[in-house]
């Protein structure tokens, strides 16, 4: 019988945050300051947020370069997960994947469809395993941010943390 897996606090998952925009900056980006809200609420530590343009390579730069920290556990990208040509999030992440989890996307759409209906599906928010951290890459909107952090993100994260570290640590996990 496997054994079971907790939870690891939430002051002991430092946390980034990378804005996918060609418009933001520190100032007018809404949906990282919500997500940087929504994580410091409950005591998840931000150690790195910033903002790159929609572009393919400085996007995959940018999570690349987060994960390289050896503190931070999980990484938030919002924006750039939608259908419009700049939208190129997905594209610059998709080689990156150890483990994609395609159920959260699918859920994702299925809160957003409950809430504002059809539109919901032109989403393509994901999240899954890179580098051995949880990465989630959310809409750029703050209301997508928000009920993707609310209902999917800061329930899961001590617990795929703490799956992430029993499987780094050599032993099988659950």
């Amino acid at each position: 019988m496997a054994a079971h897996v907790g939870e690891v606090p939430a002051t002991e998952i430092p946390c980034g945050i990378v804005t996918v925009s060609d418009t933001r900056t520190a100032a007018t980006d809404q949906s990282g300051a919500a997500v940087r809200s929504l994580l410091e609420e409950k005591g998840y530590p931000v150690v790195l947020h910033e903002i790159v343009p929609d572009e393919l390579v400085a996007i995959r730069a940018a999570v690349t370069g987060a994960l390289e920290r050896p503190e931070l556990r999980a990484l938030i990208v919002t924006g750039g997960t939608g259908i419009a040509a700049r939208d190129v999030t997905v594209e610059s992440v998709a080689t990156l994947w150890a483990r994609e989890l395609p159920g959260f996307g699918e859920a994702f759409r299925a809160l957003g469809f409950a809430e504002i209906g059809p539109k919901a599906l032109l989403s393509r928010a994901t999240a899954g395993v890179i580098a051995g951290k949880f990465v989630a890459l959310l809409p750029g909107s703050v209301a997508g941010c928000r009920l993707a952090m609310d209902r999917l993100v800061v329930p899961l994260l001590g617990h795929v943390t703490a799956l992430l570290a029993t499987e780094s640590r050599g032993r099988p996990s659950t």
